[in-house]
């Protein structure tokens, strides 16, 4: 009798350690980062999460706003759009957050799912810029090339022709896209493939050697033309005066401190894409099939090949969540309820706001009367921020282009307005960034 419990304590007591060893591994998983490929597995402190991995749709099931998520599917239905997040921040207060639709085949929508950003991953770049000139790294006024310049390597000098034109361009002419250059090939890497005479997609290099061997198209400061390359040279601009890779410096001093931990660097396959990513969606109306970007001969879906997203680095490569952005903006807005990672007198510099005609730093416009914007386009997604002056700041970031291209942003702003008058009065006294 004693030995038959001798032997049964001690496979309960092996069967116990099993399940406790089991329970600690499961704990440990949570806070690991839960990404395909070795980017992205770097380590986090112990105890912090993503949002992304927190937050779920019930968190936001709030019987008053039923009406709301309604409006928000018959919006996506009236555009073809396959899925979406979406969020609401009230004075720094996560208070909506939820997925809409299909992440991927079969897969539902969730606030913690992953989208590409599109020109949204400019007010990233434009933070850690002004990360890096309140560590000393660097001044707005600040010349870009030329001698004396941040970027005065062999590449960039034995590029350009106009010396004296080029040496007057400074950071803030990039961040306001007031540089002055006469191409923005980013999105035309066949067409520069047969104008370099290359074998195979371009690189970085090689769109840096084309433009800047053109003239300018006007003097640096005296007018504005969009430009996605020049937020790509500010990506080689934080490179110099950091000493890290873009994303690293990106992450360690702007999105980790902002409690961003989920924000990444875009890939252009599915096959690319991160765990908790979604699969982009295009139509007919957005040119479907093309010419894949590397010049293979292949034909491919737009949003899948179409593009050398990693490419654009600073000006359009990032993937976040609509909760995770919300996050980084309630974390350079001026308001103190969520401390800010920017100083007073770099947020004011990032919103001043001049003229209708006159780009803000990063974001597209900041009427104090109409509120903040930050628009972003590419085929398989669509991405509008809007902070009004009220302190109200509502996101949507769809995995699915449509035909209005850029234009899209219009009609989901016009939404916004709509929604907001019906529902701001309804919206929950809670903050979700409570639960990271």
């Amino acid at each position: 009798m004693s030995r038959r419990r001798s032997g049964s304590s001690k496979a309960l007591w092996i069967f116990l350690s099993a399940a406790a060893l089991m329970a600690a591994a499961a704990a440990l998983f949570l806070y690991l980062p839960r990404h395909s490929g070795d980017k992205g597995k770097e380590e986090r402190p112990f105890g912090e999460t993503s949002l992304n991995f927190i937050l779920t749709n019930e968190d936001s099931d709030c019987e008053n706003l039923h009406g709301l998520d309604r409006d928000i599917e018959k919006y996506l239905a009236s555009w073809e759009i396959k899925g979406a997040s979406f969020a609401i921040t009230r004075g720094d207060s996560l208070v909506y957050a939820k997925g809409y639709g299909m992440a991927d085949e079969d897969v539902e929508m969730g606030p913690g799912h992953i989208l590409r950003l599109a020109s949204v991953s400019k007010l990233i770049t434009a933070c850690a810029i002004m990360k890096a000139e309140e560590e000393g790294l660097l001044s707005l006024g600040d010349r870009v090339f030329g001698h004396g310049g941040i970027l005065c390597d062999s590449l960039y000098t034995s590029s350009i022709r106009d010396t004296v034109s080029y040496g007057k361009i400074t950071v803030e002419h990039l961040l306001r896209h007031q540089a002055g250059f006469s191409r923005d090939p980013l999105f035309s890497s066949l067409d520069v493939i047969g104008q370099m005479g290359l074998k195979s997609a371009p690189t970085q290099e090689d769109f840096i050697r084309l433009v800047l061997s053109r003239r300018l198209r006007f003097a640096p400061g005296e007018w504005q033309r969009y430009s996605n390359f020049g937020y790509m040279i500010l990506s080689k601009v934080i490179e110099k005066v950091s000493g890290e890779d873009y994303e690293e410096y990106v992450c360690g001093h702007v999105l980790r401190p902002a409690g961003c931990l989920d924000m990444h660097l875009a890939g252009n396959y599915y096959e690319d894409r991160r765990d908790n990513e979604v699969r982009y969606y295009t139509h007919a109306g957005d040119g479907q099939f093309i010419d894949e970007y590397n010049g293979s001969g292949r034909i491919v879906e737009r949003c899948y090949g179409g593009n050398n997203i990693p490419a654009l680095e600073g000006a359009g490569a990032w993937v976040a969540s609509a909760a995770e952005i919300a996050r980084l903006v309630a974390s350079i807005d001026g308001d103190p309820t969520l401390p800010d990672i920017l100083s007073a007198e770099s947020v004011a510099k990032m919103v001043e706001y001049r003229d209708q005609d006159t780009y803000s730093l990063g974001w597209n416009d900041t009427n104090p009367e109409q509120g903040w914007v930050r628009t972003g386009t590419f085929s398989g997604t669509s991405a509008l921020v809007k902070r009004y002056p009220d302190g109200e700041c509502w996101i949507l970031i769809t995995n699915t282009s449509t035909w209005k291209g850029p234009r899209q942003a219009k009609y989901t702003s016009t939404f916004f307005t709509r929604s907001r008058e019906k529902y701001s009065g309804m919206l929950p006294h809670i903050d979700l960034f409570e639960k990271q």
